[in-house]
């Protein structure tokens, strides 16, 4: 039997540096205190195991969507370098019988090119990067072997990119399936059998590859959408984008303004879709490039129509659509004279429903008052943006071109 001291003692020593129990307390313990000493030790031991198995590794966390959201790019200065081409290769047909075998060597491969496609589901330039390089192709080789020529490197773009080169525009990415050469690859080098001639039966000659071409481009992402939601920040604009499509722009009750575009889908029968993007707030003074200005003006371009959003429960509603019209006209003309439709937005507020009245009598049109937070009329809205798109359908086909689809 294996004395009751040594057994303390061995137990302290596990424990001593968890517990900081001295050794002279181990001597006073009695045997019957022994068996719950090594409970209360043993279950110390296995929360710190079960501890150690589910702790997390460490490393970078990633980001979650919502921060994923925030990164919008609109632009971006690209390198664009294409792959060089492989070399030629020098050598001689050599076989058993056959002293006089020629030259053989291969021609290299060409230099893979760089192809900017578009891309439906990606919605921004984020995920482009600074610069490219691209495959190069392979060195020629023995016995006539040409080098295997480098991939085709493509790059997702979304729809509606500038490619520019300094200030001349030398492609629109406007439409799904759009592709455009941004560097081309080099040619690959010739081996000697392509310098054999009657003149020369052994030549030794070869070229190497040539550099694949370099350029800088400027991208530019103009957001392409049927209707455009304009208006001044805080006017409900992305509140009612997820009122009628699927899009989560955030919102809150709190006021603040949208920093991005979003774009959202309205369905309707016949599979039919209307794009409405929600532009970041306007506000006076952005065609002098006053607050978010010109980065966000420019995604107006290329819509066809506008959804003017005006705050109801403010005085004198009608002075913002004035506004509003005078910053797009003084950014690029004609965007003002494009077909649109005036929004009451908040009708839901006891002052808005005062403010009606005089909106209309001031404008001399139609003004479809709603509120994105209760739904209140929201088939109006809809009803008259099928109106509108249908119209511009019309416009497009008489004209010879294709309307944009999604």
């Amino acid at each position: 039997m294996v004395p009751t001291r040594l057994v303390l003692a061995r137990t302290c020593t596990v424990f001593d540096s968890v517990l900081k129990w001295a050794p002279s307390t181990c001597a006073v313990l009695k045997p019957s205190q022994l068996l719950p000493l090594q409970a209360s030790c043993r279950l110390l031991s296995v929360g710190i195991v079960d501890h150690a198995k589910h702790r997390e590794p460490s490393g970078k966390k990633l980001l979650s969507e919502k921060k994923l959201k925030r990164h919008f790019v609109d632009h971006r200065r690209v390198l664009f370098r294409g792959g060089s081409g492989g070399s030629g290769m020098s050598c001689f047909h050599s076989e058993p019988r056959k002293e006089f075998g020629g030259p053989d060597g291969g021609d290299g491969g060409n230099g893979g090119h760089i192809i900017l496609r578009v891309d439906q589901q990606v919605k921004s330039l984020s995920s482009v990067l600074s610069q490219y390089q691209g495959f190069s192709g392979e060195d020629g080789g023995s016995k006539n072997c040409f080098g295997r020529g480098g991939a085709t490197l493509y790059i997702q773009v979304p729809v509606g990119t500038l490619v520019k080169e300094g200030d001349e525009i030398v492609a629109d990415l406007s439409h799904l399936g759009d592709e455009y050469v941004a560097a081309l690859g080099g040619a690959g080098g010739k081996g000697n059998r392509f310098f054999l001639a009657n003149d020369n039966r052994a030549p030794v000659t070869c070229t190497p590859g040539q550099p694949g071409q370099e350029r800088v481009l400027y991208l530019e992402l103009k957001t392409m959408a049927h209707a455009g939601m304009v208006g001044f920040p805080n006017a409900g604009k992305s509140s009612l984008l997820r009122a009628i499509s699927n899009a989560k722009p955030a919102v809150a009750s709190y006021p603040f303004t949208t920093l991005n575009p979003h774009v959202g889908i309205v369905h309707y029968e016949g599979h039919q879709q209307v794009a409405v993007a929600d532009i970041p707030g306007i506000i006076r003074g952005a065609h002098q490039n006053k607050g978010l200005g010109l980065s966000f003006l420019r995604h107006i371009e290329r819509c066809r129509f506008f959804l003017y959003v005006v705050d109801l429960s403010l005085p004198e509603p009608w002075t913002q659509v004035d506004d509003l019209k005078y910053e797009l006209e003084k950014y690029e003309e004609g965007p003002s004279e494009r077909s649109h439709v005036i929004i009451a937005n908040k009708i839901d507020l006891p002052q808005a429903r005062a403010h009606l009245l005089q909106l209309q009598d001031r404008l001399g049109q139609e003004v479809i008052a709603l509120s994105a937070l209760t739904g209140e009329n929201l088939e109006q809205l809809l009803l008259h943006l099928k109106v509108l798109h249908d119209a511009h359908i019309e416009a497009e086909l008489e004209q010879g071109r294709q309307p944009l689809r999604w």
